[in-house]
Order: C-alpha cells, then sequence, then structure tokens
C-alpha cells in the first residue's frame, strides 16, 4: 500500500502486474489498492486557495478532490475485476494501481508529508466511549465543519468496537442531502462496499474518511432536495 501512495502512475501499475504474476490473490491486492486511495482522503491537506470555487471552499475535501475521486474510481475497478475474466480483472487492477498514483500526482509531495486522519492531538482530546454520545459528537462535528474532530470522534468510535451501522445512518442522511459534487452518495457507497470487504484491522480508516468528507461538504444542501421533499412532503 505505501508503495502504490509513493509511485509513479507506472510504476504503481508495474507494482500490481508483479503481485498479480507472484500469485498474490486479486482480493487482497485490490483491498490495499483501496487502502491507498483510502489514504490519500485521510492526508489531504485540504483544497488549496488557487483550486477553490464556489461550492468548493479552501480546505474542503469533498466532491473531486484528489482522495475521493481516487477512491470512487478504485471501487469501480474492483467490482469490475469481481466479475471478469481472469485476463481483464487483472487489467482493471493494474488500472486501478495506475489510478491513485495518478490522481496523486498534482501534489505529490505534499501528499508524503502530511499525516493521515486522525490527527493525535484531537483523538486525544476525545473522552467519550458510550455510542450516542460518540454519534452525537461526530454529528456535531459534522455540522460544524469541523473535519478533524469528526475523523477523531469516528475513529474512536470503532476503536470502542461499536457497531457501524448507526454510524453509518449518520453519515448517509448527509450523503444524501448535501452537495458532493457528484461524488456525495457514490463516495458513500464506495465507503460502504470498501469497507465490508476490508479486513477489521483497517476498515474503519474507511468510515474515518466517509466522516471527515461529510464534515467537509455539510452546510451546501444539493440542488433539488428542498424541492423534492416540498412534492414528498418529507
Amino acid at each position: 500500500m505505501s508503495e502504490l501512495v509513493k509511485s509513479s502512475p507506472a510504476s504503481a501499475a508495474d507494482a500490481v502486474a508483479a503481485a498479480l504474476a507472484e500469485g498474490i490473490d486479486p482480493a487482497e491486492i485490490g483491498e490495499a489498492i483501496s487502502l491507498a486511495a483510502n489514504q490519500l482522503v485521510l492526508r489531504d491537506g485540504g483544497r488549496p486557495e488557487r483550486w477553490a470555487s464556489p461550492g468548493k471552499p479552501p480546505g474542503s475535501v469533498d466532491g473531486d478532490s484528489v482522495g475521493v475521486h481516487a477512491s470512487d474510481a478504485v471501487n469501480a475497478w474492483r467490482n469490475m475485476a469481481r466479475v471478469a475474466n481472469p485476463r481483464n480483472a487483472a487489467a482493471c487492477l493494474i488500472l486501478a494501481g495506475y489510478e491513485v498514483a495518478r490522481d496523486r500526482q498534482a501534489r505529490a509531495a505534499e501528499f508524503l508529508s502530511w499525516s493521515p486522519r486522525p490527527l493525535d492531538e484531537f483523538t486525544e482530546a476525545v473522552k467519550t466511549t458510550a455510542p450516542d454520545g460518540l454519534l452525537a459528537e461526530a454529528e456535531s462535528a459534522i455540522r460544524a465543519n469541523q473535519q478533524e474532530i469528526a475523523s477523531a470522534v469516528i475513529h474512536r468510535y470503532g476503536a470502542l468496537g461499536h457497531e457501524p451501522a448507526p454510524a453509518f445512518a449518520l453519515m448517509l442522511k448527509y450523503a444524501v442531502s448535501e452537495d458532493g459534487a457528484l461524488h456525495g452518495e457514490k463516495y458513500y457507497n464506495t465507503v460502504r462496499e470498501e469497507f465490508e470487504s476490508t479486513r477489521p484491522a483497517f476498515r474503519w480508516r474507511q468510515l474515518v474518511a466517509l466522516a471527515r468528507v461529510t464534515a467537509s461538504e455539510c452546510g451546501r444542501p444539493a440542488p433539488g432536495v428542498a424541492q423534492a421533499r416540498e412534492l414528498l412532503k418529507a
């Protein structure tokens, strides 16, 4: 996984091809690529001022950010690999590895210097242990666009062994109501699928990333939501 985060696109593709040639389980290779894409979400320093635009403020990591785009693309390549013949499945995984490294290229040096979420100072500040209390803190952080706190609280929630379903339910509420620039619901589904296919030791990284993205996008309602609620009387 670390090599994929550091490599050039060509080298990442070569690394995946070499792993396949060595007989490593394609599912494990796909998991490693997915975790590499997840690192891009966890490490992202946020959208720089020069890339900001209406609905995409400086510091945001939602929408078509490097990590979210890479995660969604890798999820698609992995799903295709699962149903393709062996030759095409190998091609899908090679392209997935290439995708992660390519998406990182625009800010390559920065990603290697940034630390992944949750950051220690925020994790240490989370004292609550009850699941309901932690979810309430997470939602408060999400509504306030506090990416670091939301990430730390969900990390704590997972580390304590609480059930993931309530955390996913919290995130879903915002995935369908906020403007994720075509990636809100898509990234939510990516995380759900990758969480299920990732081994327990690493799967909560996916939900931590989702908490961060959810906090980033909150406060900018998706177009059509108000009208849909009015029509549905919801």
